[in-house]
């Protein structure tokens, strides 16, 4: 007998389990099934994943959920000073994280930047311009080179958010021009071509404006050649102090930008949620995400995975693990569709597909 691929054979167990977890009465779903992760911070164990998968542990034990999908971020480079690029020392790929989570049977979902760290929104020795100048060729080949020698397949999230103007290769600031962005990611995407990191699966993630903008986001877009996945980052914010907005349902939050992306930029394109949380008091929170699984579940068939940003920022209250609430939501939401766990210790697809 032929056997399943192991993303077949994850498929149809959640599928499987989705049915008989679903409470007695429940609204059947026919949502295909979706990876799910998270970016977890430093509050569980007192470093972040995947340097400390303990830390994975715990937010699993938390919704009672094992993870397909783990994310961590790294930048172009480290320096004492990001205006002077002779005090950089340039990141190298981090082939033992990888490992680590496909150890554990996650995908590494990787927001890799072309800036520096101590990251700030102007750093002039990290333009857009010094990407397509071939300053930094040699740092980018170096580390598509030791992707493609690691091998196994990854996420890979480059310049995310691109629509804001918070992060240094950012449209608008730091004295990056018009048509920039484009330009630089697809001389990045080449470069990883050109040494064989195949196995680097293109995640675009724009951000979603609160108030529901959207007509910059094609201009973004590098084109389908160049992208595997799209992607959102999403944020309910609610009032608070640090970043005032108002109160928005998943589904309020999410359509525009998502009927922009899967109507006319990318159709077609699987897509993930690269960042995605709510602020607000644990039984408000708690109710924001019961409500967010039955619109996954109903109304948007494009989403193929979120990654839940696991992390505090500015005092706001992200996390699920720090609440009863939140997690057991999150925990049955999960359980309601077929999301799958960490069964992909041997995937080795490239582009990742989405796991119909």
């Amino acid at each position: 007998m032929r056997r399943l691929p192991p993303i077949l054979l994850a498929a149809l167990c959640a599928c499987l389990l989705a049915l008989v977890a679903a409470p007695a009465g429940s609204a059947k779903t026919t949502h295909a099934p979706m990876y799910w992760g998270a970016w977890i911070g430093s509050q569980i164990t007192g470093e972040e994943p995947p340097w400390d998968m303990s830390a994975v542990s715990g937010l699993e034990g938390a919704v009672d959920k094992s993870l397909s999908v783990v994310e961590f971020g790294a930048p172009l480079a480290q320096c004492g000073d990001p205006n002077v690029s002779a005090s950089c020392r340039f990141s190298a790929f981090p082939t033992d994280a990888m490992q680590t989570i496909r150890d554990y049977g996650a995908i590494p979902f990787l927001s890799w930047s072309s800036a520096a760290t101590p990251e700030a929104v102007e750093e002039p020795e990290f333009q857009l311009s010094d990407l397509l100048s071939r300053r930094y060729d040699r740092h980018v080949k170096a580390f598509a080179k030791a992707a493609a020698k690691w091998g196994h397949p990854f996420f890979l999230r480059f310049n995310w958010e691109m629509n804001g103007n918070w992060f240094p290769w950012a449209a608008g600031v730091n004295g990056n021009r018009p048509g920039e962005y484009v330009k630089a990611w697809r001389r990045v995407h080449n470069i990883f071509r050109s040494a064989g990191a195949t196995n680097a699966t293109w995640v675009w993630c724009p951000y979603v404006r609160p108030e529901g903008k959207t007509g910059s986001l094609a201009r973004y877009y590098p084109g389908n050649a160049y992208v595997d996945w799209t992607c959102l980052d999403a944020y309910n914010f609610g009032a608070n102090s640090a970043n005032p907005r108002p109160w928005q349902t998943f589904e309020k939050l999410l359509r525009p930008s998502y009927q922009a992306v899967t109507g006319r930029i990318a159709p077609g394109k699987p897509m993930i949620l690269g960042e995605l949380a709510s602020n607000g008091p644990p039984a408000r929170k708690a109710r924001w995400i019961r409500q967010m699984f039955k619109a996954i579940g109903n109304n948007f068939p494009a989403v193929d995975g979120l990654v839940w940003f696991d992390k505090f920022d500015r005092d706001l209250q992200w996390p699920l693990e720090t609440d009863r609430g939140p997690s057991k939501a999150f925990g049955a939401g999960l359980r309601s569709l077929p999301f799958l766990g960490n069964a992909f210790s041997e995937l080795d697809a490239s582009p990742i597909p989405a796991p119909r």
